[in-house]
């Protein structure tokens, strides 16, 4: 097969390490690749593990080769070292969440800190007070460089230093996927709309990178948009044994290979910014990143954190450190309230569609029922005709005429205007006039929007205040009007006594 990564065992020659092909050394024997099963000792090695076993099983191989398989020997050449070598479970407990056991020069590192914060003699006078508040400030903001000492070097400040102030504590959902579940995120430096619309493109190239074998198939899990124009896509390999089982490749197993030098190299070709497994955390993993306060993380705030988490059981403390993990977090906040936003959305358009649909059907039941009844009148009355022409020419039987005699009676009590006809009657009237009132008022509630009456009474303040002041220049006017007269009243007598 064309799919090897180690030296062929009697064959003299080895493959190119770069053909993706059989994830271990082959024997002269031809026999197919890629088993989990526990090894039988056929001459063969399997791809994903030691010697493979003719049939497929999910047995003890993975893991336990002796060095002919995937196994052991994938630490050389491109094997694909994620199938075969033991699965070593991620030590979550070292880097961001660990605090690593003193040396040297971190205790060198932490007095020449306190050195440079404190006491520098740089300078030989006042100005090393003023040089170490200027530390102190460098320290605070977690940047800059801390001289204190003409003959050692600066102390570089970092936002991971314990006296940087810009830190917080957060809560991260853990993940509860098995290891069996193989899946495996890798986050793409492309959008989301280039992702699925090259979905396919996508796993074709994935399947090339694992070497093309046909016992392989990548699957997509799901995809979703991240900030910053990324893009996270969930992948999982299953692998078919020649007998028609299949399974899952383990997640551990499947990113180990991912991390090597030239499938890396591979993956960033593609766009590939970061990979990793999706895997629940071990209870022993959980109390060790509890327990060890995270790097320059005040234990004193990481013991509040742990006390103040909502749910201990879902949740697990995590540092934020400076601004761009801050913002970082707060973008993904923002990315995941837009999402289900629009799964709101979906869904309220989901539940007018289906308010939509209960209505057609309610008007169509209503209608069926309708339908029922006319038919049932019609059946009556078909069934009526029929037996007056079956009885036809006979004499009326006593059953018979105990029922006339029965109806007889019935319609004397309906037809009694002291008993039923006259509370039928009753009954009746009061319905008609609570259907009348109803309607009525029905017809005559309305209401009127808060902005909208007090825009009225705004208009009507307005006219009332018009009208106030077209009252005031009547009143003037009038005023006017009567001095005007008094005076042409006062004219009319002198001059009368003038011409006379």
């Amino acid at each position: 097969m064309a799919f090897n990564f180690g030296a062929t065992a009697g064959a003299g020659a080895a493959n190119p390490t770069g053909a993706f092909g059989g994830f271990g050394t082959t024997t002269t024997t031809a026999a197919p690749a890629f088993s989990f099963s526990a090894p039988t000792n056929t001459g063969t090695t399997g791809l994903f593990g030691a010697t493979q076993n003719k049939g497929f099983g999910f047995g003890t191989s993975f893991g336990t080769g002796t060095g002919t398989g995937l196994g052991s020997g994938l630490g050389t050449g491109l094997g694909f070292g994620c199938f075969g070598t033991q699965q070593q479970q991620t030590t979550l407990g070292s880097g961001l969440f660990s605090q690593p056991a003193q040396t040297p020069a971190q205790s060198n590192q932490l007095i020449n800190t306190a050195s440079a914060l404190s006491a520098p003699t740089l300078l030989g006078d006042e100005r090393d007070a003023i040089l170490a508040k200027w530390n102190q400030l460098q320290a605070f903001w977690g940047t800059g460089k801390g001289y204190f000492n003409n003959n050692i070097a600066p102390v570089e400040f970092t936002q991971e230093n314990p006296f940087c102030r810009f830190k917080a504590v957060g809560y991260s959902l853990m993940p509860n996927n098995k290891d069996e579940d193989g899946l495996v995120v890798l986050v793409f430096n492309r959008k989301e709309t280039d992702i699925r619309s090259q979905q396919q493109q996508l796993v074709e190239s994935l399947h090339k990178i694992l070497g093309g074998n046909q016992t392989l198939t990548v699957n997509v899990e799901g995809v979703k948009t991240m900030p910053d124009d990324q893009t996270e896509v969930i992948i999982y390999v299953v692998e078919r044994s020649p007998n028609g089982t299949s399974r899952r490749v383990p997640a551990t197993t499947l990113y180990t290979h991912f991390e090597q030098a030239n499938i890396k190299s591979s993956l960033q070709q593609l766009g590939v910014s970061l990979s990793m497994a999706r895997t629940e955390l071990s209870p022993a993993q959980v109390k060790q990143l509890l327990q060890n306060p995270p790097a320059g993380v005040d234990p004193i705030i990481w013991e509040q954190a742990k006390v103040d988490n909502p749910d201990p059981d879902k949740l697990i403390p995590v540092p934020m450190v400076g601004f761009k993990e801050l913002l970082r977090r707060l973008k993904v906040q923002d990315q995941m309230t837009k999402q289900h936003q629009t799964r709101l959305d979906i869904i309220s358009e989901d539940i007018s569609e289906l308010q939509k649909n209960q209505t057609t059907t309610m008007a169509k039941i209503a209608q069926y029922k309708r339908k029922l009844m006319a038919l049932s009148h019609r059946t009556l009355q078909v069934l009526i005709k029929q037996e007056i022409q079956r009885k036809s020419g006979y004499a009326i039987q006593a059953d018979e005429e105990q029922l006339r005699v029965q109806l007889d009676t019935i319609q004397c009590e309906l037809n009694a205007p002291t008993q039923f006809k006259g509370r039928l009657n009753e009954l009746m009237s009061q319905i008609r006039m609570q259907n009348h009132f109803g309607t009525v008022r029905a017809e005559e509630r309305y209401y009127i929007d808060a902005d909208l009456l007090r825009e009225i009474k705004q208009h009507l303040k307005q006219q009332q205040e018009g009208l106030s002041h077209l009252i005031s220049i009547i009143k003037d006017d009038l005023e006017d009007i009567k001095l005007i007269e008094h005076g042409l009243n006062e004219s009319i007598p002198i001059r009368g006594g003038v011409f006379s």
